[in-house]
């Protein structure tokens, strides 16, 4: 079997399979989100970086699944499906939900032994930092008014009440999943941490992304962008050398 047709699964998607490269990419989607979000990110940075998406069930191809509504058993079993791709040493990038769920991961694979080398934690509080959410429970009105005010969504889908009727409840369930999480007590990661957050975003301050800082004993790094909870969106090629930068730096080291 050659590296570009190894099994990838229903968790996986690897868009532009790297063979040569010297380290791995796993990226995790923010609630209501698809792998796809990342085939951009993986276009431009292969065949440098290999690069993974995690596919949640509950939506695309998946969407006969029934979706995951806790962050706990969501890790479990994503760090399950990453024991065949431990081979090169990865690097973890999740927003919003996909950070909270891409810390839980990283917990469980340094404590198996295989720690990442970094985790980009990119439009989230520190996993330490509570608020009382609960537009899970909301009407359908309001969830859908949430969405469109982080503008997270394709203004194209939320114009269609099909495609809407949907998406929703898996929207709704990685909301669940994202508001009823509290952090479990624990060591700090020995690895290191980058935080990214937008200078408007209404669902993280500075100051709570700042606080990632306290659970890593290794090096840690904050960028702030203008913007709200999807800068990503303005600042694709800025946060893509930033990743290439941590990246190479360690693959050199490795």
């Amino acid at each position: 079997m050659t590296d570009e047709s190894r099994e990838t699964g229903p968790w996986i998607r690897r868009f532009h399979p790297a063979p040569a490269a010297r380290n791995r990419l796993v990226c995790f989607p923010h609630a209501g989100g698809s792998a796809t979000y990342y085939f951009p990110v993986s276009r431009a940075l292969s065949p440098a970086i290999d690069v993974l998406a995690i596919q949640y069930p509950g939506r695309q191809d998946r969407r006969h699944e029934p979706c995951v509504e806790d962050i706990e058993k969501l890790a479990d079993l994503v760090v399950g499906e990453l024991d065949s791709w431990r081979d090169l040493p990865l690097t973890l990038f999740g927003h919003s939900m996909g950070a909270t769920l891409a810390f839980e991961v990283a917990r469980r694979l340094e404590a198996g032994g295989t720690p990442p080398v970094t985790l980009f934690a990119s439009g989230r509080r520190a996993p330490s930092r509570v608020r009382d959410e609960r537009v899970h429970q909301a009407g359908d009105d309001r969830l859908i008014a949430d969405i469109t005010q982080l503008s997270g969504t394709d203004s194209a889908v939320l114009g269609d009440p099909e495609i809407l009727r949907m998406i929703l409840p898996a929207i709704r369930s990685d909301y669940k999943a994202a508001e009823t999480y509290r952090y479990r007590p624990g060591p700090p990661l020995g690895l290191d941490v980058v935080a990214l957050v937008g200078d408007a975003d209404q669902q993280v301050t500075v100051d709570e992304a700042e606080a990632w800082r306290e659970h890593t004993t290794a090096s840690f790094e904050l960028k702030v962008f203008p913007g709200g909870h999807f800068f990503l969106d303005s600042h694709v090629a800025t946060v893509l050398e930033l990743i290439r930068a941590r990246m190479s730096a360690s693959a050199v080291g490795s």
